[in-house]
């Protein structure tokens, strides 16, 4: 009997370590580039595929617009666009007021986007690197659902633990009183 509980026990410790080091691996995927001053998109399209694979976080640091160049990946919204895209800058040119215009293409798309647009702001999210799959956790984390599991199931099993750590030493004293 001693060596079930020890081996319990073990395997406990393990599992709690596991937790440990994947809530810590997650609590520096999340802030550890906020701290530095980068951004996170998780890339939801397969437009970048070879580089940036569909469920691939993109870290992007924040540069000014005239630090731009070609072959720069850039996470922007499109014109008449309704969500962010990230996609590589294959032309810079000038309009007819001499404002920079830039035209982007996704690297698995055959063609360059359609349109060409100016970066009104002074600076822009460039990609600094992107770490495969972990977007879909990103993404997932934007779900109320989700976030709701992480956090009761978490708290059921600290309850459950606690309960029956209450139960054995309740049950340890009615023995020792009897």
């Amino acid at each position: 009997m001693a060596g079930t509980k020890g081996t319990r026990r073990r395997a406990g410790r393990i599992a709690t370590g596991a937790a440990f080091v994947l809530a810590l691996a997650a609590a520096v995927l999340v802030l550890l580039p906020a701290l530095i001053g980068w951004q996170r998109y998780a890339i939801v399209s397969g437009s970048m595929t070879g580089i940036y694979d569909k469920g691939s976080l993109v870290l992007d640091e924040v540069v000014p617009v005239r630090d731009l160049r070609v072959g720069d990946v850039i996470t922007y919204m499109p014109p008449a666009g309704d969500h962010l895209i990230t996609h590589r800058i294959v032309s810079i040119g000038h309009d007819a007021a001499g404002a920079r215009v830039f035209r982007t293409k996704g690297d698995a798309n055959p063609v360059a986007d359609g349109w060409t647009f100016r970066l009104d702001r002074p600076t822009q999210a460039r990609v600094r690197f992107g770490i495969p799959y972990a977007g879909y956790a990103l993404s997932a984390l934007g779900r109320r659902d989700v976030r709701m599991v992480l956090i009761t199931l978490p708290a059921l099993l600290i309850a459950g633990v606690s309960l029956a750590g209450l139960w054995r030493r309740l049950g340890a004293m009615a023995e020792a009183t009897a």
